[in-house]
């Protein structure tokens, strides 16, 4: 795979890279990542030389059909790992014993944080439970890396894509052995977690917000759909005011506004109520 796409991804896009050294040669590691676009999980792997393995939801790996098939094979041979999501603990637990299994093999395990792409390019907080708690199960160190602009290269609702250079950056080992032991501290999974969304940051040069992505794009989503609606009412007070205004103009009195109208039909009611002098 690293040939079928690795080099046609390098040879078309020519990513460019900086931190190479910082991956190990051999050994277990945590590739901790920011999540600019789908395509991230195919841009890492095919600047290293080290298998990369991720994880995906397990039904990629289970739909029927030839699809189905073509589809398992497609993200088996780049790495990525099937998590069942339908367990009492949900996807967080499969995701956290999956990650330990990639370690103790001695391999590579890339993990994005945030839990989800970004809505808007921007850097959002991580989540406490994946990252954390596989690196102190572990003790494997945590190397934060940087994606850059390849969300450019597919924007949502283009089906072409652009053809552009991406970048990556790769930051120094963080080791966590001071908190060995601390893995159901939550207060010490929040702080490891922030601590690598803070070097993710800086390597990546994205604005941080400290909210969810998930919560991001729920927010977006009800801006949208309150635009919408507010589009629609707008739409509709203007079709009944035209309604309206042609209404009056089909009564007598002319073209005349209403407003006149009904002014001279109070002075009228006026005129016939006030006292005789």
């Amino acid at each position: 795979m690293k040939v079928a796409i690795g080099g046609p991804l390098k040879v078309t896009f020519r990513p460019w890279v900086e931190g190479l050294e910082n991956i190990p040669p051999e050994g277990a590691a945590i590739l901790a990542s920011n999540h600019l676009s789908f395509s991230d999980s195919f841009f890492l792997p095919a600047v290293l030389d080290r298998k990369v393995t991720f994880i995906a939801k397990a039904e990629y790996f289970t739909t029927p059909g030839l699809k189905g098939k073509l589809t398992a094979a497609f993200f088996k041979g780049v790495g990525q790992l099937p998590v069942d999501r339908s367990g009492a603990r949900g996807a967080g637990e499969a995701a956290i014993n999956s990650g330990i299994q990639v370690i103790e093999s001695g391999e590579l395990f890339g993990i994005y944080p945030e839990g989800t792409r970004s809505p808007d390019g921007r850097l959002y907080r991580g989540k406490p439970g994946g990252l954390a708690r596989v690196a102190l199960a572990t003790g494997a160190p945590v190397i934060p890396v940087a994606m850059i602009d390849t969300e450019k290269i597919q924007p949502p609702g283009k089906v072409l894509p652009k053809v552009m250079r991406p970048g990556i950056r790769i930051g120094r080992p963080l080791d966590f052995s001071r908190y060995q032991g601390m893995e159901h501290d939550r207060f010490v999974l929040r702080a490891l977690t922030d601590e690598v969304m803070y070097e993710i940051m800086k390597l990546s040069g994205q604005e941080y917000v400290d909210i969810y992505a998930t919560a991001a794009k729920r927010q977006i989503a009800e801006a949208a759909k309150a635009g919408k609606e507010a589009d629609r009412a707008a739409r509709a007070a203007l079709a009944k005011a035209e309604k309206a205004g042609k209404t009056e103009k089909e009564q007598p009195g002319g073209d005349r506004p209403a407003g006149e109208e009904r002014e001279q039909a109070e002075n009228t009611r006026a005129d016939r109520d006030r006292p005789a002098s």
